[in-house]
């Protein structure tokens, strides 16, 4: 939808100079009569008792969100009024980069939004960042991800997990996040616009790119990277830290990496490591279990399930009839409620979007939702998942756990062994699947429904391999939400297991001065992997606060 971003004129000669934050709300048909926009704001200014001038007062558009509450939609927009006053910044990005001299590196291990947008940040200093990725470039990640669906095979470096991008490259692209406390979101967002992003992400309630989009963003990104200086080395997996004991302390001097096709190692130094490898590289958390287990502690993290529904079902259920689709697009669905002590909620929410394999092992299934820009499947989906904690965990892993020298890894290894429950209730990449109605009554599906899900579906009972406290808390939190969202439980209402990687069990804990990972002298964690952010942009902001870190307290030279 086209909405208009900034109604004004150009004379300033009120003497009250001031700004104005106000809000109107407006049926969709309404939304692009700019000349109806315009007197609804100043209507609102003349209730706040601000008598503007209608030549010297200027209207910025903020922000659109959707209220389809009480059975009529809505939309409300947001404007930042200026009376007397030039309007601030639009949301464009100035580039501040300068092309990397090579007197200084930083590697980079992982080339998700963490590692791309630290990047960028270490170009703004003139430092060389190196990146380290183990998996392929997005072309090519394209076709093997396709085989995945096609062929059920799972390559273990290039995946819905690993490659150019991480793991939010082929999924929906969403960038709502409430981190707002962690750095500039704004500045996230008008760096992906002017790599290519529609510039409606700069206003959204809820803005997301899209799957079929955000590759080219993404190499986009690579391609100014390189272009400035930088060197990005795919296919190139890190299987150890090259490590020298200072002030009785170990420090990383860099990594020795090997290439995932010709099996080659090669060592790479650099005067600091940014780790920012995603929340789904098991292999990385053993190696510093092993180099410093106490540099790892575990976290809360949530386990369920895909919850896929008809794309129609929702959308009446959320706009209180059938029209609403065709005038805002695919609904959305969001809750959160207590059940047993833990928390239930949904989780990526993808309104007219797919299921997808997400596992990053042959012998495991992960499953994850992802969305075009367009949002128009047949389909919406979402992740309903249980608040997992620590003590949560099976004794039995706990003390496998501890046996291996690192008592915080029981959580990653519970993980790991569900996936590999999870795979073999199904066949290959097909997920095991149930009805919703028949989850809830504990029987096994007769047929199964369509679905999204390309790899195809096996009828299983989820209840015989799901653990019982996830398993009893989706079937109560399930009954509850459809109070509020009656129609969510029907028949073609559709679980589809496992969801495991909302978000990683284990944390790589950090010093809170220097950013440096407790145990091992410059290595600065980053990221969803370091188990400090979760999504595009906490994660983009993560990478950029532990580069300036780098710069500001490790390179002062």
């Amino acid at each position: 939808m086209n909405i208009p971003h900034i109604v004004k004129k150009s004379i300033f000669r009120y003497t009250d100079f001031m700004t104005q934050d106000i809000s109107i709300t407006l049926s969709p048909e309404k939304e692009k009569d700019e000349n109806f926009i315009r007197t609804l704001l100043f209507s609102e200014l003349d209730k706040k008792g601000i008598k503007a001038q209608k030549e010297e007062t200027s209207f910025v558009f903020v922000k659109k969100s959707v209220d389809a509450r009480h059975g009529r939609v809505k939309l409300v927009l947001r404007y930042k009024a200026y009376i007397g006053e030039r309007p601030e910044s639009d949301g464009t990005f100035t580039p501040k980069w300068k092309r990397a001299d090579g007197k200084k590196s930083v590697l980079i291990i992982g080339s998700g939004p963490a590692g791309l947008f630290g990047s960028l940040k270490l170009l703004e200093y003139g430092i060389k960042p190196i990146v380290i990725e183990r998996g392929s470039d997005a072309g090519e990640r394209k076709k093997v991800i396709a085989s995945i669906s096609t062929k059920g095979i799972v390559d273990s470096d290039t995946n819905y997990c690993f490659g150019e991008g991480g793991a939010g490259t082929f999924s929906d692209g969403k960038l709502y996040t409430r981190s707002n406390k962690r750095g500039n979101i704004s500045e996230i967002f008008a760096l992906f616009h002017y790599f290519g992003a529609d510039e409606k992400i700069l206003t959204d309630a809820h803005p997301h790119i899209g799957t079929d989009r955000l590759p080219k963003i993404i190499m986009a990104m690579r391609e100014k990277i390189i272009e400035l200086g930088g060197e990005i080395h795919f296919n190139t997996r890190c299987v150890s830290l090259i490590t020298k004991i200072e002030d009785e302390k170990k420090c990383v001097k860099g990594i020795r990496a090997e290439n995932t096709l010709s099996g080659k190692t090669e060592d790479f130094f650099a005067d600091a490591i940014l780790l920012s490898t995603g929340h789904s590289a098991s292999d990385i958390y053993k190696m510093i279990a092993t180099e410093s287990p106490e540099s790892l502690e575990a976290k809360t993290f949530a386990v369920g399930v895909r919850v896929e529904h008809p794309r129609e079902v929702i959308d009446t259920i959320q706009y209180h009839g059938k029209d609403g689709a065709k005038k805002l697009g695919a609904a959305e669905y969001r809750f959160t409620t207590q059940q047993e002590g833990r928390g239930v909620y949904s989780f990526c929410m993808c309104p007219g979007g797919f299921v997808v394999p997400s596992a990053s092992g042959p012998d495991e299934i992960v499953v994850n939702g992802m969305s075009a820009a367009g949002r128009n499947s047949a389909w919406s989906n979402a992740a309903v998942v249980v608040e997992t904690r620590p003590e949560d965990i099976p004794m039995d892993f706990r003390t496998l756990a501890l046996g291996k020298g690192c008592e915080a890894m029981a959580g990653l290894l519970w993980r790991d062994a569900l996936e590999k429950i999870t795979a073999q209730n199904g066949e290959g990449q097909k997920a095991p699947a149930q009805r919703l109605v028949d989850f809830l009554d504990d029987k096994k599906s007769g047929t199964l429904p369509r679905s999204s899900y390309a790899p195809g579906l096996v009828s299983s009972d989820l209840n015989s391999f799901l653990p019982k406290q996830i398993s009893s808390r989706l079937k109560s939190a399930f009954r509850e939400v459809n109070k509020s969202m009656k129609g969510y439980i029907c028949d073609d209402a559709l679980l589809i297991a496992s969801e495991t990687r909302t978000s990683t069990p284990v944390r790589i804990v950090r010093d809170k001065e220097s950013g440096e990972c407790i145990g091992l002298k410059n290595l600065y964690p980053a990221g969803e992997g370091s188990g400090y952010s979760g999504g595009i942009v906490s994660s983009a902001m993560d990478g950029i606060n532990q580069c300036v870190k780098i710069v500001e307290l490790g390179m002062r030279s």
